[in-house]
Formats: C-alpha cells, sequence, structure tokens
C-alpha cells in the first residue's frame, strides 16, 4: 500500500470513529431529553383481558349496572363490548420524581368500552390475576377509549396517560405533552408543553407526595397511594365525577403492575363477586 493510500484509509479509520462516535452520543442525549416508552400490554394480554370484559358473566353485571336507578329495564340492556381493548397509562412517579430514563406514565389497567342498548356507555376496567385477566371496575363513561383515540388522531401515536390528581388527560410523543381534555388544557395550555417543563410541573405539585415521603406515610389523601399494597387509603380518585361498580376482587399482581388507586381500593372493599357502586367525587 502506498504512502497516500495507506493516509486515506487512515483518515477514513479515523472519519468513521467519529461518525460513530456520535451515532452512539446521539441517542444518549436524546434518552436525556426523551422519556422512554412505558411498557406495553402484550397481544395475548390484550386479548385475554377484551375476552374478560365480554365474558357472559361480565355482561351480566353490565346489565345490572346500566339498568341502576331505573335508567333501563335489566332485562332490556343488552349490553355489548364495543370496538378494541386499550392500555390505560397514569402518571409515573419515577417520572415525578426526576429519575433519568424514567417513562411519563405507566401501565396501571386495560379498558373496554361498553354499550347498553339504549345508548349508555361504561368502561370495563381489566387487570392480570396470575394467568389470566380479572374485570376489577365499570365506569360510567367511555373516557379511557375516548381519549385514546383522541390521542392517536392528535399525534398520529403515542402515549395518552392521564394525571388522576387533577383528572386530566394527555398524549406524549417525542419531547411534546399534548393536552386532550379541559382539565390538562388548564394545566398545560391549549399547545401543550415540553416533556422538560411537563416534568417540572408535576415535580413542583408531587414531588413532596410520592411513595415513601411524610405526607404518604401519615396516609393523606393525594400523591401516589394508588398502588396495590396501598388499598383501602384515601387516594386520587382515578374514576373522578363517575360511578363505578366493583365487578371482582383482584390480587392486581402480573405484567400492568399495580392496579389503580380506585380499582385496588374498590377491589378491596369487594365481597367475592358481590358488586358494590360507589360515587366517585372530583378531589382538586
Amino acid at each position: 500500500m502506498t504512502v497516500h493510500a495507506r493516509q486515506n484509509a487512515a483518515r477514513a479509520a479515523a472519519a468513521g470513529a467519529l461518525t460513530a462516535a456520535f451515532l452512539g452520543l446521539a441517542p444518549l442525549a436524546h434518552a436525556d431529553d426523551t422519556p422512554v416508552a412505558p411498557a406495553a400490554p402484550s397481544r395475548a394480554g390484550v386479548a385475554a383481558a377484551h375476552e374478560a370484559a365480554a365474558a357472559p358473566t361480565t355482561l351480566d353485571t353490565l346489565a345490572r349496572f346500566f339498568a341502576r336507578d331505573g335508567a333501563v329495564a335489566q332485562a332490556e340492556a343488552q349490553p355489548r363490548i364495543e370496538g378494541a381493548t386499550v392500555p390505560v397509562y397514569t402518571l409515573a412517579p419515577d417520572f415525578v420524581a426526576g429519575k433519568d430514563g424514567a417513562a411519563v406514565a405507566t401501565l396501571d389497567f386495560l379498558a373496554s368500552k361498553a354499550v347498553s342498548a339504549d345508548g349508555q356507555r361504561a368502561s370495563v376496567w381489566t387487570v392480570p390475576a396470575g394467568d389470566t385477566w380479572k374485570v376489577v371496575n365499570i365506569a360510567t363513561g367511555d373516557d379511557e377509549t375516548r381519549y385514546a383515540a383522541e390521542g392517536d388522531r392528535k399525534l398520529g401515536g403515542g402515549t395518552v396517560f392521564r394525571e388522576p390528581q387533577i383528572d386530566a388527560w394527555y398524549v406524549q410523543r417525542g419531547d411534546r405533552v399534548l393536552p386532550l381534555d379541559p382539565d390538562a388544557t388548564r394545566a398545560v395550555g391549549a399547545g401543550g408543553t415540553t416533556v422538560d417543563r411537563y416534568r417540572a410541573r408535576v415535580r413542583k405539585e408531587y414531588g413532596d407526595k410520592l411513595p415513601g415521603s411524610a405526607y404518604e406515610k401519615k396516609g393523606l389523601a393525594g400523591g401516589y397511594a394508588g398502588r396495590a399494597e396501598t388499598a383501602g387509603k384515601p387516594a386520587p380518585d382515578p374514576a373522578a365525577g363517575r360511578t363505578v361498580t366493583v365487578a371482582a376482587r383482584t390480587d392486581a399482581g402480573g405484567p400492568a403492575g399495580a392496579v389503580t388507586a380506585a380499582a385496588a381500593a374498590a377491589a378491596a372493599l369487594a365481597l367475592g363477586g358481590s358488586v358494590l357502586a360507589v360515587r366517585r367525587l372530583r378531589r382538586r
């Protein structure tokens, strides 16, 4: 090899090393600015959750739910599960705490939209229990599936999640967090905000109310007393302003991690397969 050829080879090697270095650093810098995507349920899990929501026993409970207060005769409710079962994510404590690489939200439960013959809508919440999925709550309205669809329309995908302390829904993709409902719009503005600014906001609001904090140890409402192991303690209600019915007991184990506060607390009150209706009040 000539001297000129060796020089060209050396330059190429140096350029390649620099390119590799920049390529290697770029994802790290991006990771610092943009959270990783939260864990998603498997296709098999989503299918099992949908099956649990559409099971005859669930439909029977839905018929009673839709017939409450004489809205419709139980025999005429004819409930059905409509559309896809979707994952429901909730603002993550690790993100609020500012941990490196923490996802904005964590998977809480899966939701399926139920519709009655007279047009009433409800959301069926399912969580893993061992090798299967069980229904833990039925809530009025279809917030979960509706906002999942709205988030997909607004950003063409991303993580639709809820900030339960103020009952706000958002969608996050890349470095943007956009509002999906009036509560979220009041919090971050109609144009949304960056992930960094949203993190700063929630850290200011809830940073002293994380698991293990003095606030949480006192058993006060708020913060993050919503994990399954804190069931029964006062906590932000993820079904604010909605009627919730407990359909089954669950141990909240499995890949979904933690059941949402209302699901866990209500499930702890359920006696076997009995039904308990609770009026949820919005907390500010």
